[in-house]
C-alpha cells in the first residue's frame, strides 16, 4: 500500500482540526488533557515532552524519560507557528511542502524561532476561536501530531457526552 500524497494528508488534518472544537477549555481541562497525554505516552513507553498552554500561559508541562531540553525548544517553536498561522504546526508544514517551498525561507522566519513540524495543535473553543495550544515533542512529526489528536478527540468526546 502506498503512502497518501500530501494533499490527501492536508485534507485529513484539516478535517481533524474542524472536528476538534471544544465547548470549554478550563485550567482543569488543560491539566486533564496533559495528564492523559502523559498516561498514553507512559503506556506506550514514548519519550515525549508534553506542553499545554491557555493563551500564552503554560498550564501543563511534563517530560518523560528519553527527552532532553531540546524537546522544549521544539515545543516553543511549534507553539509560535500555531499562534502565528492559526493552524496546527503539522498542517502549516504540510501546506508549505505541497507548494514545494521551505516554510522558514518562504515566510522569512528563523528556524530557531519557528518550526512547522507536527506536534502542536490549536485548542479551539466554539464561538471563541483559538484559546490555547497542546504540544507533544519527541517522536516523528506525524506521530507527535497523532498523539495530540488522539487526546484532543477524547476530550472533545467527553464534552459532547
Amino acid at each position: 500500500m502506498s503512502e497518501p500524497d500530501v494533499t490527501t494528508i492536508i485534507a485529513q488534518v484539516e478535517a481533524q482540526e474542524a472536528e476538534l472544537v471544544l465547548t470549554t477549555f478550563t485550567h482543569e481541562e488543560a491539566w486533564r488533557l496533559g495528564a492523559r497525554l502523559v498516561e498514553l505516552a507512559t503506556e506506550r513507553d514514548l519519550p515525549v515532552a508534553v506542553d499545554i498552554r491557555k493563551g500564552t500561559q503554560q498550564v501543563f508541562h511534563a517530560a518523560r524519560p528519553g527527552t532532553t531540553p531540546d524537546n522544549d525548544s521544539w515545543i516553543k517553536r511549534k507553539v509560535r507557528v500555531v499562534y502565528r498561522f492559526g493552524a496546527s504546526s503539522y498542517l502549516v508544514g504540510l501546506r508549505a511542502r505541497a507548494k514545494g517551498t521551505d516554510f522558514n525561507a518562504d515566510q522569512g522566519l528563523l528556524f530557531q524561532e519557528y518550526s512547522a513540524h507536527g506536534g502542536a495543535c490549536p485548542v479551539r473553543v466554539a464561538g471563541v476561536g483559538i484559546v490555547g495550544v497542546v504540544t507533544v515533542s519527541g517522536l516523528a512529526q506525524q506521530d507527535d501530531h497523532a498523539l495530540v489528536v488522539e487526546a484532543l478527540r477524547e476530550l472533545a468526546g467527553s464534552q459532547r457526552a
